[in-house]
């Protein structure tokens, strides 16, 4: 059973100590829109803060996770002051950070490009022609930046993708594939093994060391996939960003 937003309120927000110089404040005991929504602007009120002795923040798809330097600031101070910023608002309905943006990338679906298409599609119970459009259809958050540099999870997608990873590890899937399970997306960023059920195919490079903003990505951005066909894809590889395009939300 999905967790209400009363029921998220009722126990959380949770302050939890992480190691010597770390703590976490998690807004939920699963993933949710409202609980994804609370860690990313609850960051974004962390960094118009700027308290003096934080080193990160950072946020995973429902936690917000703070580095502190334990000369400047202790750990009982630390925690006052986050309860007090909690204590400001309603966070699972505050608004998301501004400066994002929604990313239109091109894939190509199914093919021997994504070949498990047909498997996710018969798992959802979508024909395969049904699942391309409830993919492209989807404008999915950026919930998180995890796994390795730039990589995002995407979501949530509508209920029929609420399916399990594989139990058998896929050997390599390739950078820029798109895959699926649990009502999420992730868009790989290096080539790599994985239970995720490879769907998709882009040519976008979202790790790029060479940059001044080396993740292309960031998270409360918002992605929509557009479908084209598996010739198209060889010409997009020679553009930077493989045929994405980004416009400003706020």
């Amino acid at each position: 059973m999905a967790e209400t937003r009363s029921d998220m309120q009722e126990r959380f927000p949770k302050i939890r100590t992480v190691g010597v110089d770390g703590m976490l404040v998690s807004f939920g005991a699963r993933l949710s829109e409202a609980a994804n929504r609370a860690a990313l602007a609850f960051r974004a009120a962390l960094a118009t803060e700027s308290w003096e002795g934080i080193e990160e923040v950072s946020t995973s798809l429902v936690s917000t996770y703070l580095r502190f330097d334990t000369v400047h600031l202790d750990h009982a101070t630390l925690r006052s002051r986050l309860e007090q910023l909690l204590r400001t608002r309603d966070w699972y309905g505050a608004d998301l950070p501004g400066k994002r943006r929604l990313w239109r990338i091109p894939a190509v679906f199914g093919t021997e490009l994504a070949p498990q298409l047909p498997q996710a599609a018969a798992a959802t119970g979508l024909s395969e022609e049904e699942a391309v459009a409830s993919l492209t259809g989807a404008r999915v958050r950026v919930q998180t930046i995890g796994f390795a540099p730039g990589q995002p999870y995407l979501g949530e997608l509508p209920e029929a993708w609420d399916i399990p990873r594989q139990s058998q590890l896929t050997s390599r899937i390739p950078e820029g594939a798109l895959a699926v399970a649990i009502r999420q997306l992730v868009l790989f960023s290096v080539s790599t093994p994985t239970g995720w059920m490879h769907v998709g195919q882009t040519a976008v490079r979202l790790f790029r060391p060479e940059a001044d903003e080396p993740f292309l990505l960031r998270p409360g951005d918002e992605v929509q996939f557009a479908a084209i066909k598996a010739e198209q894809l060889e010409a997009l590889r020679r553009d930077p960003l493989g045929g994405a395009s980004a416009e400003a939300l706020e």
